[in-house]
């Protein structure tokens, strides 16, 4: 019999807030513990049923009597893990290997702590018998399996609080028998066991295994920092989260069930996060207890995020793929974004409180981690409204995270306010805009046929309209950070005034386009100084890179002695928009700012480029001026020549005029003085464009249609336009553009902002249905242990530096997908507890299953338990 879970609303927006107390911690666990018994089930169906099965009996054995001992098992850190690996892809249960085996050593522990008397073959790996939760046998040599046997005395079994010294382990190989210490806990010859870490404080009580005995987890042995180390510390820390986060330590006492240590990287901590092991934290020795309390309440952020979305769908795939997240140097997958984000509102909350209870640099250091964590978490939000295709239920999900954030920030950035904190949050704007241009340049490429199209309509004159789509690539392997440069630059940020003058950066890179670090500044710069096209030269700064690369190659490759027109029109400047701090010259540089360069010299500027992408201006036209340059210029001074063949075609259909050969529209030559020759001819391609039912267009000599067509080379018109062409032209068109290379409307073009390219919700569910039905898939992939983590192990990622929350390049926890991998399963595609008929039964219902009492086999069926 299948029984549904119920998810109700408060304890989901409570989750969604970022805690969820004590009972949602219950609740997820619950919900857990089914979900493991489902894949306990499936196991026993597949392919690896037969190697699962005996351990699954002694498991349902140990249930009937013990029931407790049983659930402390499947609630354990090594269950899921082992369950993922047994259900994803076991390629070697076809030569009695298989992963299913491993159950046993779990069945093992079961027993010992039902003091069940037991038998049962258990794995033999590289000389070692691990049993999780114990401990390890060593020096087994070459043997493939041994025999454990727990003895328990008669009366005992079942009996709560008999079975610490009560059984003796025995495992029998062929090269003879080890007999385990009665009290597993100590060491002895050939026995390394798992320490049980113990803190109290205010009535709490947190026992976590030091767990290095599980075959599934990442561990190591202890040496460097054994138990009594770890004791210690973990002492100092339950004292400071009990005493300033005592909600969060209410849930941590709930929930938490393991620490697996893992090696120390070369700096800093490493920290990560199973979303198949739920409540286990991954984390190298972090060397002071402010640092494993910030783990603790991080990595556990992860598995109740993991938890939770067994029971609901908060985005459905179709998405971005590859996402940026501010706190990782690789590119994210939304659900990996998602749990970044969920698992910082954990930092948020403790650097909160440690910006208000420090003083002096201390406090200024919490203040600074605490606003660039918040700036993470927002520009997080920011990517996954935008990029995710998130169900009703994820907007209402990220809603109420973001209420959270705003809520903490309702008393300034935590540097006191005033001048102090303005001042620090320009500091992190720097470095967070900088971060994200750097990251652009690595990850980021932009499309050679749409470069080469805005190439060509900057050349043009022409409104830059919508972006062309962006393409991130995947990372393999470890990643490493932005690198040293960087890291300095942003050193000292913390310590600057203002960023460096957005000219003097443009400059720079003018001079190295290929330096990550100028960009990085120029992007700092631009958002500071609020220049038009900053957020273009954030968030597409591969873009402007390749295309001022590129426009700067077609001016190198201009033919010998081919000069560029000269300096701007005086009047070009003062035609820009008066709120346009920058517009392009001839030269493709800032207003004048290259002026006094010799022709031809001066390659495209990277903010008159960004700003024109931002479809905030036109670039410049046929002559390289800016808007309406060539407009002004005096009678008998020709334009330099037609425009680019591409021109003409790229305005839209639906325009009735279009830019002659001088860069005037209608009516634009027709007020020169008799006499005035225009520059030439229009492009072959200009007449195709003009609609059809237009009888009338300027022609090079400013006359009405064609009027002048049939006059000998050289040949002027003596006055203006024919008087009756005006009146040709529709009354919806009586004015035609003023400015060189713009045609009618020129300015609704220019406000035309890119079409966003994706939607940042999708209601395809019952925002009241809090829930999700579909089934299990064949097994999930397992992939090592990981997390988003406040850094990375080192097979897993690069660390980071001591105490840098702001950058965690650990996999994502609970999302599970290495350092860059696909994103994570969507409906039906991974493993739920949803997996049983009754699971898409009411709305905001989830199944739930225990081990089944029938007594012929109490693993053959499952009954509910919700």
């Amino acid at each position: 019999m299948i029984g549904p879970y119920v998810l109700p609303d408060d304890v989901f927006d409570a989750l969604a807030a970022g805690a969820g107390g004590r009972p949602a911690v219950l609740l997820l666990l619950r919900a857990r513990r089914s979900r493991n018994l489902l894949l306990l089930r499936r196991a026993l169906d597949g392919p690896c049923g037969r190697a699962v099965e005996p351990a699954a009996d002694l498991l349902a054995g140990v249930e009937r009597v013990d029931p407790e001992a049983a659930r402390s098992v499947i609630d354990g850190p090594a269950f899921g893990t082992w369950a993922a690996r047994t259900l994803g892809d076991c390629p070697t249960h076809h030569r009695g290997g298989c992963a299913g085996r491993d159950l046993a050593a779990l069945a093992v522990l079961a027993a010992v702590r039902a003091a069940r008397p037991a038998r049962v073959t258990v794995p033999v790996r590289e000389g070692r018998l691990r049993l999780p939760g114990l401990g390890t046998v060593t020096g087994l040599g070459e043997t493939p399996e041994a025999l454990v046997v727990v003895e328990a005395p008669a009366g005992a079994e079942g009996v709560p609080g008999t079975s610490a010294g009560s059984c003796r382990v025995r495992v029998l190989t062929a090269a003879g028998e080890h007999v385990l210490p009665r009290d597993p806990s100590r060491p002895g010859h050939g026995w390394q066991p798992v320490a049980v870490l113990d803190a109290r404080h205010r009535g709490l009580t947190l026992r976590l295994p030091l767990e290095t005995a599980a075959p599934e987890l990442p561990a190591l042995e202890t040496a460097s920092a054994g138990p009594a180390a770890w004791q210690d510390l973990l002492r100092q820390a339950w004292e400071l989260l009990v005493d300033n986060h005592p909600r969060r330590a209410e849930e941590l006492a709930a929930g938490l069930n393991g620490i697996v240590p893992l090696p120390a990287p070369a700096r800093g901590v490493a920290s990560a996060t199973s979303r198949h092991a739920f409540g286990t934290v991954l984390t190298s020795w972090p060397a002071d207890p402010e640092r494993l309390a910030l783990t603790l309440l991080h990595e556990f952020q992860h598995s109740k995020l993991s938890a939770l979305t067994d029971l609901v769908t908060l985005y459905e795939p179709g998405g971005r793929p590859r996402l940026y997240a501010p706190w990782r140097p690789d590119p994210r997958p939304p659900g990996g974004l998602l749990q970044g984000i969920y698992a910082h509102l954990g930092d948020l909350a403790f650097w909160q409180e440690r910006s208000g209870s420090r003083h002096g640099p201390a406090q200024a250091d919490a203040a600074w981690r605490l606003a660039q964590t918040r700036a993470h978490v927002e520009r997080g939000l920011t990517e996954a409204a935008s990029h995710v295709r998130l169900t009703a239920l994820g907007t209402r999900f990220l809603e109420r995270l973001a209420r959270t954030v705003r809520d903490g920030n309702s008393g300034g950035t935590g540097a006191g306010g005033g001048s102090g904190g303005e001042r620090l949050a320009r500091a992190v704007a720097r470095v967070q805009a900088g971060d994200e241009a750097v990251w652009r340049l690595r990850w980021a490429a932009a499309d050679d046929a749409g470069t080469e199209r805005l190439a060509a309509l900057w050349r043009a004159g022409r409104p830059a309209g919508p972006l062309p789509a962006e393409d991130v690539r995947a990372a393999t392997g470890a990643v490493a950070g932005p690198g040293p440069e960087f890291g300095r630059w942003a050193a000292r940020q913390r310590g600057a005034e203002r960023a460096r003058p957005a000219r003097e950066a443009a400059d720079a890179v003018l001079a190295a386009p290929d330096r990550a670090q100028g960009w990085a500044e120029l992007a700092a710069a631009a958002a500071e100084e609020d220049r038009p096209g900053a957020d273009v030269l954030r968030t597409r700064t591969e873009l402007v890179r390749d295309l001022c690369v590129r426009l700067t190659a077609r001016q190198a490759a201009m033919p010998p002695g081919t000069t560029s027109p000269g300096p701007p029109d005086s009047l070009a400047p003062a035609a820009w928009p008066a709120d346009l701090a920058v517009g392009p010259d001839p030269s493709g540089g800032g207003p004048a700012a290259d002026a006094a360069r010799p022709p031809g010299t001066a390659p495209p500027d990277p903010l008159a480029l960004a700003a024109w992408l931002a479809n905030t201006a036109v670039g410049p036209g046929p002559s390289g001026g800016g808007p309406a340059a060539d407009a002004a210029m005096p009678p008998g001074t020709a334009s330099p020549g037609p425009p680019d063949s591409l021109a003409p075609a790229a305005w839209p259909a639906d325009l009735a005029v279009g830019p002659d050969p001088s860069g005037g529209g209608p009516a634009v030559d027709a007020a020169r003085p008799p006499g005035t020759a225009s520059s030439g001819p229009p492009d072959s391609l200009a007449p195709a464009a003009w609609p059809a039912d237009l009888a009338v267009g300027p022609d090079p000599s400013g006359r009405g249609p064609a009027a002048d067509a049939a006059r000998p080379p050289g040949t002027t018109s003596s006055g203006p336009p024919d008087s009756l062409a005006p009146a040709a032209w529709p009354a919806g068109t009586a004015v035609g553009p003023d400015t060189p290379g713009a045609g009618p409307a020129a300015g609704e073009e220019e406000a035309v902002e890119r079409a966003p390219q994706a939607r940042g919700a999708h209601p395809a569910r019952d925002p009241g249905r809090v829930g999700r039905g579909e089934p299990p898939e064949a097994g999930p992939a397992p992939g090592p242990p990981s997390g988003d983590g406040l850094a990375v192990p080192t097979e897993s990622g690069s660390a980071q530096a001591p105490m840098e929350p702001a950058r965690s390049p650990g996999p994502d926890p609970a999302a599970d997908e290495g350092p860059v991998a696909p994103a994570p399963p969507g409906p039906g595609e991974g493993p739920t507890a949803g997996a049983e008929p009754g699971g898409d039964g009411a709305p905001g219902q989830k199944t739930g299953v225990s081990m089944s009492q029938n007594a012929r086999s109490p693993l053959a069926k499952t009954s509910a338990t919700g």
